[in-house]
């Protein structure tokens, strides 16, 4: 909805936790175990150029998240840090939470 949370947490926090522990309305449907997109924020590329690069599962699952950037990630995957003091950290407008949304999982 364009509206800004200033938070405070202390350092190594992720910025998934960050967003549970303030009320701020990030989803995280597999509870920090790499196993989806429903966390998937965006950073600036400032901060993005900072920051370890993702792992090749994380990009695996941001390909399936919907508004994917070149600057995007998954906020449980993203400490904070001196990198991101003072730094804004932007929601997608959807995300997709397979188990909820339609998805019926088919034994294999």
């Amino acid at each position: 909805d364009g509206s800004r949370k200033t938070v405070s947490v202390p350092k190594g926090t992720t910025v998934l936790e960050a967003a549970h522990a303030n009320e701020v309305d990030l989803e995280g449907a597999c509870e920090a175990s790499l196993a989806c997109s429903t966390c998937h924020v965006v950073l600036s590329q400032d901060v993005y150029d900072k920051i370890d690069e993702p792992s090749e599962k994380e990009e695996d699952l941001l390909d399936l998240a919907p508004c994917l950037t070149s600057t995007s990630r998954l906020s449980c995957q993203v400490t904070v840090d001196e990198n991101l003091r003072g730094k804004e950290v932007e929601l997608p407008a959807m995300t997709l939470n397979f188990y909820v949304d339609g998805h019926v999982p088919t034994p294999h």
